[in-house]
C-alpha cells in the first residue's frame, strides 16, 4: 500500500472511530457498548425535557408537574438559559433536576475536543450563574454523541445519559394523544422519557403539543405503578405541590 493510500486508510478509521457512538439513541447495543446510559439502574420513571428553557413551553410543564407534585428532570441549553437566567433558576427552585445539553444545539460530530470543551464550559458557567447547581449528568443535542465529547464527559465526571422512551414531540403535526402514548403507554419502571419543553430547534409550537400531552403521560406513568424520580440519586425526588405549601 503506498503511503497516500495508509494515510486515506488510517483517516477512514479514524473517522469511524469517531462517529461510532453515534448511532447510540436508536441502536441499544450500541449504547450498552459505550456504556451510555438509556435506562435507570434503580425504580422509578425519569421524565426528561430538553431544550429549554423557553419563555411558554417550561412555565406550562412546570405548572403541570407542580400541580401533581411531580418532579422531572430539565436538560437546559446554556444560550437559552443566557437569554432566561430567571426561569432556569425557577426550575431548580422548584426542587427539579437540572442537566446540560450544552450551550450551543449544534451536533457533536461537527465539533472538535477543543471547540466541544469550550462551548459546555460557557454552559457550564451560564448554567451555574442562574440556577447554583452543577449539573452532572450530559446529553448530547439529537442525543449524538462523537467518541471524543464521550471522553470530554467522562473526564469531567458527568455521567451521559440517552433515553428508553420518547414522545417524538418535536415534529410538526404531532397529536398529543400519540405523544403521550409513545412515551408513556406500557411505560415501566427504569424507563427514561424524552420530551421538550422548548421549540427553539424543532417544529414551531411543538412545546404547545408536549404540554396538551403532558397530563395523559403522568397518569399513564402513575399507571404503572412507578414513582417519577430525578436522573441522579439524591437529588430531588419529590416537589411540594403549591396547593400544600
Amino acid at each position: 500500500m503506498t503511503s497516500g493510500r495508509a494515510l486515506a486508510a488510517v483517516g477512514a478509521c479514524a473517522g469511524m472511530a469517531w462517529v461510532a457512538p453515534a448511532p447510540a439513541p436508536v441502536a441499544p447495543a450500541i449504547a450498552r457498548a459505550f456504556r451510555i446510559r438509556r435506562r435507570l439502574d434503580r425504580p422509578g420513571i425519569a421524565l426528561t425535557f430538553d431544550d429549554g428553557p423557553h419563555p411558554r413551553g417550561t412555565p406550562a410543564v412546570l405548572e403541570i408537574l407542580d400541580r401533581d407534585a411531580q418532579v422531572a428532570t430539565f436538560f437546559l441549553v446554556g444560550e437559552q438559559v443566557a437569554r432566561l437566567p430567571s426561569l432556569a433558576a425557577e426550575i431548580a427552585a422548584a426542587g427539579h433536576e437540572i442537566a446540560l445539553h450544552g450551550h450551543e444545539h449544534t451536533l457533536l460530530l461537527r465539533r472538535s475536543p477543543r471547540a466541544l470543551a469550550a462551548d459546555l464550559d460557557r454552559a457550564l458557567a451560564t448554567i451555574g450563574e442562574a440556577t447554583g447547581i452543577e449539573p452532572r449528568v450530559y446529553r448530547p443535542p439529537y442525543g449524538v454523541f462523537s467518541a471524543g465529547g464521550l471522553r470530554l464527559c467522562r473526564r469531567r465526571g458527568w455521567e451521559p445519559v440517552l433515553w428508553s422512551r420518547w414522545g417524538r414531540d418535536w415534529r410538526a403535526r404531532e397529536a398529543p394523544e400519540a405523544i403521550a402514548h409513545r412515551a408513556a403507554l406500557g411505560s415501566v419502571d427504569g424507563d427514561i422519557v424524552l420530551l421538550h419543553d422548548a421549540d427553539h430547534y424543532s417544529a414551531a409550537d411543538s412545546w404547545r403539543r408536549t404540554v396538551a400531552a403532558l397530563p395523559r403521560i403522568l397518569e399513564l406513568t402513575a399507571a404503572s405503578g412507578a414513582p417519577l424520580v430525578c436522573l441522579t440519586p439524591g437529588r430531588a425526588h419529590a416537589v411540594t405541590s403549591t396547593q400544600s405549601r
